[in-house]
């Protein structure tokens, strides 16, 4: 019955920190032209992923899985810079461990900190460093986490590029109110470095339209259908693609209580907004990976439906963040 509906608004500030608990910090380089991001809370929350793309680059996502021990993680780093880029979390790991935050065991605080990287090197930025940077964005990152952060050319998706079009951070969130008054936020981010194409060939129009809230990135309407078939048009063409040059990193986010196995179902429906929103995703030529986030600030029990709910808004808010961040971009 309509009445018995559940009732959806935007969240508070179509921010992933609409989720209560999180937060998020920026640092990047303007002469590198890279930078990264960073997702944390005031204690340890539950987390899960799952990998789609074909050349993904991560660090200690395995510990993530159902079936093993670690139940709660610190924080979650996305960089740009490749390889190099992981040594971002080793930053935000050693500054964490000297503020006692961490798994503790025998006397020491192990922070668990799975990161995550984008391909950005060929975008011209100054790369002849002598030291690798992204250990001290790592820490700036971590210093700079609040419930408000910008949108657009920051953080990991400082040097981005969706396509031939300038990618970038996006989020947004949305509120759950249910029939029987129980409520929940779901909100995601994205850092956008796709192969594929955000836009319908030979238009301005968002893939993403349908879902759009408002005009939360820029009202642009809904284009005439499409060459199903079309491919998007590349730098190099595709045939000639670096098959370790693209990746969207993304974070799909509620404050319900999840197991480590529900988190993971919650990150695999999540892709789905990776291929409503990007035109093609989940590519060989993309790492693609999402990390799914339960603070459990909210109670209630996770019934099959509300499973079910969930993943489907968590597919539309993560499209709606990969339109937001590309909108922003710069």
């Amino acid at each position: 019955m309509p009445d018995k509906a559940p009732f959806l608004q935007l969240g508070m500030q179509n921010l992933l920190t609409d989720v209560t608990g999180l937060k998020v910090g920026h640092a990047q380089d303007d002469k590198l032209l890279s930078g990264v991001t960073v997702i944390t809370a005031d204690t340890p929350f539950t987390a899960a992923c799952q990998v789609m793309g074909g050349a993904p680059g991560t660090r200690e996502t395995d510990l993530l899985n159902p079936d093993k021990l670690v139940s709660q993680i610190d924080a979650l780093v996305l960089s740009g810079g490749s390889a190099f880029g992981l040594s971002a979390a080793s930053g935000v790991c050693d500054i964490m461990a000297r503020q006692k935050r961490g798994y503790a065991i025998a006397g020491q605080h192990v922070p668990i900190v799975p990161a995550a990287i984008l391909f950005d090197l060929a975008n011209g930025g100054d790369k002849d460093w002598q030291e690798n940077p992204y250990y001290q964005l790592g820490i700036d990152a971590y210093e700079h986490c609040d419930t408000a952060f910008a949108l657009g050319s920051v953080g990991a998706g400082k040097g981005a590029m969706a396509g031939i079009n300038k990618g970038g951070i996006g989020s947004a969130s949305i509120t759950v109110q249910m029939p029987d008054g129980m409520s929940f936020n779901v909100g995601a981010l994205a850092a956008v470095n796709s192969f594929g194409s955000p836009f319908v060939p030979g238009s301005d129009k968002f893939w993403a339209a349908p879902f759009e809230v408002g005009d939360e990135f820029g009202g642009r309407g809904i284009a005439p259908q499409p060459n199903p078939l079309a491919l998007p048009i590349t730098k190099t063409g595709f045939s000639q693609t670096d098959s370790r040059a693209n990746t969207t990193i993304a974070v799909i986010a509620t404050d319900l209580a999840l197991t480590k196995a529900e988190a993971q179902r919650l990150a695999i429906t999540a892709h789905d907004g990776f291929a409503r929103a990007l035109v093609p995703s989940h590519c060989l030529m993309d790492g693609d990976i999402v990390f799914a986030v339960a603070t459990g600030a909210q109670e209630g029990s996770l019934t099959p439906e509300l499973q079910t709910l969930l993943g489907h808004v968590g597919a539309v808010t993560m499209a709606r963040a990969i339109a937001r961040g590309v909108y922003h971009a710069n």
